[in-house]
């Protein structure tokens, strides 16, 4: 819960500074953008979109095997992981269309946008399921070769939402904030529901 806490406290001390650091996020963000290796869109656009289809299939497959296998373990982790991706999705949503920032783009039309993007810009939803799924399969399973590949899939989708420029770096950056506090919130209640569980049948 201290996690949880400290990620919550950090979110809402970053909202005050956005708009201070409004000068250096578009300086950053023309400079990842405008002076970009256009060799490489393709690529970005190939993880921009990876987010929902990796999110999805990595506990629908734990599922799968937790219901072929009977293991509870399994099937836990794959409904910390849904129960991740559905606080980060509500708190994101909520969070754009109540802030209601503008797309960089419309705000700057030099930016270049490589991809389509018509909700509001603050925060990065993609970001936030790359990292709510990246956090909770480390949470899940803490050994280098997951969580390496998976914080490094997690920070190209974030890095390709600014390459593509649809995203200012602090959209970016909140929202790597709110799928991770999303994934060690629904982490934290699930061994709380446990807990509760077990002390329930040791009362039977």
């Amino acid at each position: 819960m201290k996690n949880v806490r400290v990620l919550v406290l950090l979110l809402i001390l970053t909202l005050p500074s956005i708009s201070l650091a409004q000068n250096t996020d578009i300086k950053l963000l023309r400079t990842l953008n405008l002076d970009r290796n256009t060799k490489l869109d393709q690529t970005f656009i190939v993880l921009t979109h990876s987010d929902i289809p990796i999110s999805l299939t990595l506990p629908a497959t734990l599922l799968t095997i937790g219901l072929i296998k009977n293991d509870s373990l399994l099937k836990g982790n794959a409904l910390i992981m849904t129960g991740s991706m559905v606080v980060s999705t509500i708190v994101m949503v909520g969070m754009k269309w109540g802030i209601g920032r503008d797309r960089p783009f419309i705000t700057y039309p030099d930016l270049e946008n490589l991809v389509p993007a018509g909700s509001p810009a603050f925060p990065s939803g993609h970001t936030s399921m790359a990292f709510s799924t990246a956090t909770s399969l480390t949470l899940a399973y803490p050994k280098w070769y997951v969580y390496v590949p998976a914080f490094l899939w997690a920070g190209s989708v974030g890095y390709s939402r600014m390459h593509l420029g649809v995203h200012y770096p602090s959209d970016v950056f909140i929202g790597a904030i709110l799928g991770t506090g999303s994934a060690f919130l629904s982490s934290y209640l699930s061994k709380k529901i446990q807990l509760k569980r077990r002390s329930k049948s040791l009362k039977l």
